[in-house]
């Protein structure tokens, strides 16, 4: 079958806001990586690569953030990743208990990040919080803390929050996959005696490969994001190690106006997040098979 080039021209639409919204904006942003632009000089000086060589080599808040990103990130990935899938297993049929659960389990991804912020802010309260006043009551005061005041587990505070929030669409996004998979093949293994470890390490896993691959990757990227929900909290302290890389970013555009500074570190974001997402779905499709 034959089109007619004008059908071509139905994608042009699409492709000028593409263009607009996203091809130029990342131009710019690369354009200014090289300047010192402070946001209001209309020509800034050109710098070359000094942003760059400044934020890897000599910039401690910047490599600081990259360290509290990868903390972050490898938490949200590893709990929200294996909990949703062990939910997902316990609900995956359509009954009204099943349904009910996961309606509750999806409930906070409808709340805005400020407001599931603002929520836990108060249950991590050291003194009237909701946890550690739980803690207290059943005499585990021994693990009652400072939850997001103290610097060596505030980042993980915050990412339990995450979990939280995100793991009702993982759970959603596994029982859809796992309702794919074909009911014959769970048949056979039964009658050939196969113990439910083995069905789920033999069939059910690797078909669910490229589900996993999509939770992986937008949970990785989600992490990445998590801009409102830290900034709302913590606002990258106390001392920095709350500090990811999208609120130093903020920090040096808009409270020090160093445009330039941080546009080469979202440029460095940027490719962190693609050289990641290209791994995770090499790694993850590799192990998918099909029967």
């Amino acid at each position: 079958m034959k089109y007619s080039k004008s059908i071509y021209l139905f994608f042009l639409p699409g492709l000028l806001l593409f263009a607009f919204f996203f091809l130029l904006p990342l131009a710019q942003t690369v354009y200014y990586s090289f300047t010192t632009w402070d946001g209001y000089t209309g020509n800034p000086p050109f710098v070359g690569i000094k942003n760059y060589v400044q934020l890897i080599t000599n910039d401690s808040i910047f490599q600081q953030s990259l360290g509290n990103n990868g903390k972050f990130m490898l938490t949200v990935v590893i709990l929200q990743t294996l909990f949703s899938l062990i939910l997902a297993l316990y609900l995956l049929k359509n009954n009204k208990i099943s349904i009910f659960f996961r309606a509750l389990f999806f409930f906070p991804t409808i709340l805005s990040s400020v407001a599931v912020a603002f929520l836990w802010s108060f249950i991590y309260d050291p003194s009237l919080g909701l946890l550690n006043q739980v803690l207290n009551a059943v005499h585990l005061d021994f693990l009652a803390a400072n939850w997001i005041g103290d610097p060596k587990r505030a980042i993980f505070s915050l990412a339990f929050v995450q979990v939280w929030a995100h793991i009702g669409q993982m759970i959603v996004l596994f029982v859809a996959g796992m309702q794919a998979i074909p009911a014959e093949l769970y048949e056979s293994a039964a009658i050939e005696g196969g113990s439910k470890w083995d069905i789920f390490r033999k069939i059910t896993w690797p078909l669910l490969a490229p589900t996993t691959t999509i939770v992986v990757a937008y949970t990785t990227i989600q992490s990445f994001k998590a801009f409102d929900l830290i900034f709302a909290m913590t606002r990258g302290g106390p001392n920095y190690s709350t500090e990811i890389l999208s609120t130093f970013i903020y920090h040096a555009a808009f409270e020090n106006y160093q445009f330039g500074y941080a546009s080469a570190a979202s440029v460095l974001f940027m490719i962190l997040i693609a050289i990641l997402t290209f791994i995770q779905f090499k790694l993850l499709r590799s192990s998918s098979i099909s029967y």
